[in-house]
């Protein structure tokens, strides 16, 4: 049996795994708003109920109005509340990050000092969007290595620092409509590699969340091909791009795991470890959207459907009978290697992942697993100086 963890948390280090979607409606008095202190707030619960248009809104308007704090007491109220908002939590982290980078006029500095890591992080990436779509495509190859200046310069690669590169890819690729091949060029111009390669998993993983994008759909995904455009890419980049084509594979595989299990067995030899823990990222990924299950439909096919999750013990059981479908000792390590690691990052908490760790039966894989809990929540909080992955 492989040593659990074999793929710890600093041979994950570079890899960005949230594979949540982006979206923002550009607010047409965005630079004219100012913090009035106001708590008034659009209300979405009843009329608009389940209307995710309506929540970008909400949060949009409440930056503009109340200040960025604010927008985050409401989000995070309305998370244990709206199935909606929980779903698309990082999204709307997103919509907030825009927002506040459109109000502090592109500071990097301004806007990543009001900000939380909620769901994700998903505040900063979306920053960092509108703060390359203000510098432009004329400049922004000229200025890409000055963006980040301030985070690297107060702590390299750092959660904070990790967050900016990981944003200029999302950035690139609006920047370029959704060309991937330029916007990763676009990564090429930066000095650092470290950057380089946290700046490609943000344009990987726009690539698959703009799959449905009606305005300007990807170009770079094919059905009958599920890990492409990660085989045509430099080696370089293909870590941060099979570990986010795994959402990608499940949608086209019907969510069916173990299938998907089967195709990380046949992709590139040194790749594989990689994509059995992007199979367990959206395990995880899955049992915190709408799609929800309950615990003993993921011991008989861990396929997902509408019904509700029923307590924290279903998202528990549901990883774990998605992590059994692995077809040997290494990709079930690895999709828990994964899972830990999106349940500490995605809840800023190490509550989730020790309970999944805990429902592990064999003593050696529950001890590996709570000690790389551990190390990622060290990470989390800046204990030992590391990146998030």
């Amino acid at each position: 049996m492989l040593p659990f963890g074999i793929l710890t948390a600093s041979a994950l280090t570079a890899l960005n795994i949230l594979v949540f979607g982006s979206f923002f409606i550009n607010h047409p008095y965005a630079t004219a708003f100012q913090q009035t202190g106001s708590n008034t707030a659009i209300d979405c619960s009843v009329h608009r109920a389940g209307d995710f248009s309506c929540y970008q809104e909400r949060y949009q308007d409440l930056v503009f109005n109340s200040g960025v704090e604010a927008a985050f007491a409401y989000l995070k109220d309305d998370f244990t509340k709206e199935q909606v908002v929980k779903g698309t939590c990082h999204e709307l982290t997103h919509v907030i990050g825009r927002a506040a980078a459109e109000l502090y006029g592109g500071d990097v500095d301004s806007t990543y000092s009001r900000g939380d890591d909620f769901c994700g992080s998903g505040y900063y990436h979306g920053a960092m969007q509108t703060i390359v779509a203000n510098i432009g495509a004329d400049r922004i190859l000229d200025e890409v290595d000055n963006i980040c200046a301030d985070p690297r310069e107060q702590q390299e690669q750092s959660l904070k620092h990790r967050n900016c590169a990981h944003g200029m890819g999302h950035g690139f690729m609006g920047l370029y409509q959704n060309e991937l091949f330029e916007s990763l060029e676009a990564c090429d111009a930066l000095s650092e590699e470290w950057e380089r390669e946290q700046c490609s998993g943000g344009v990987f993983m726009e690539n698959v969340i703009d799959e449905d994008n009606p305005s300007n759909p990807s170009k770079y995904l094919k059905a009958d091909q599920p890990f492409y455009p990660c085989t045509e890419v430099k080696t370089e980049y293909k870590k941060p791009c099979y570990v986010r084509q795994t959402n990608y594979a499940l949608k086209k595989q019907g969510e069916d795991f173990a299938k998907v299990f089967d195709l990380c067995g046949k992709v590139e030899e040194d790749f594989r470890e990689i994509c059995y823990v992007g199979l367990g990222n959206n395990s995880v990924i899955r049992s915190t959207g709408d799609a929800t299950v309950e615990g003993d439909q993921a011991d008989d096919g861990a396929r997902a459907d509408d019904r509700d999750q029923a307590d924290d013990g279903a998202q528990t059981d549901f990883i774990r009978g998605v992590c059994k479908l692995g077809q040997n000792p290494e990709a079930v390590e690895k999709c828990l290697v994964g899972a830990v690691r999106q349940l500490v990052f995605f809840y800023d908490s190490d509550v989730q992942a020790k309970a999944l760790c805990e429902s592990l039966k064999r003593a050696d894989r529950r001890a590996g697993c709570l000690k790389l809990s551990e190390e990622y929540m060290a990470q989390r909080r800046g204990a030992d100086g590391q990146t998030d992955t």
